[in-house]
């Protein structure tokens, strides 16, 4: 008995990788210097609410927080807010139970994260993400739909969130910011939601 190599023919499958969509670059999006420029100058402003909200807050410069309740003094900065009157209405058992140290510190390092990424104009889409979460859970704890308030739909957290959403959609990070070369960075290219 003889053995004869019988060719056999294996199909071959081509698999095609997916060409990852390149990033926006802010000026594809927004068409003129003065109009790249205004979004710079929004998203310094916005970021350095957030950086400024945690320097004095950890500090007490003396602002809305005085020194002797600065967080490297021993102050609360998220439970001294959970707990104060400013919170009201339906959700305040709910924010007065969340008052505590760890939330200090998730409270804290959300400014802080939001303030310098917002200001470097780098990881703006998570920080958009963060920052609009944290300004509606304020939002919601002052209860701005109480009689008294300045306005019942649209305050100071709405328009802080979106501007946010503005300067990450309209990757504002790219004028006078660090965002065109984050952006390049292959990490950033592979997992688009760091952008």
């Amino acid at each position: 008995m003889t053995t004869h190599a019988v060719p056999t023919v294996v199909p071959t499958v081509t698999v095609r990788a997916k060409q990852a969509k390149a990033l926006p670059l802010q000026a594809t999006l927004v068409t003129t210097a003065t109009g790249r420029r205004s979004l710079a100058a929004l998203r310094l402003a916005t970021g350095f609410i957030f950086l400024w909200a945690f320097l004095d807050k950890t500090f007490g410069l003396g602002y809305s927080t005085p020194a002797e309740y600065a967080w490297i003094n021993g102050g609360t900065p998220a439970q001294g807010f959970l707990n104060s009157p400013a919170v009201q209405g339906p959700l305040q058992p709910f924010f007065q139970s969340i008052a505590t140290p760890l939330v200090d510190v998730l409270f804290m390092a959300g400014m802080l994260g939001i303030g310098l990424a917002v200001m470097l104009g780098i990881g703006l889409r998570v920080a958009a993400g963060a920052g609009t979460a944290l300004m509606l859970l304020m939002y919601l704890a002052e209860w701005v739909f109480a009689a008294g308030s300045t306005n019942p739909i649209v305050d100071y957290h709405i328009v802080y969130a979106l501007a946010l959403i503005v300067v990450a959609a309209l990757a504002a990070g790219d004028t006078w910011g660090l965002g065109a070369k984050w952006k390049s960075l292959s990490l950033v290219q592979r997992n688009h939601w760091l952008a």
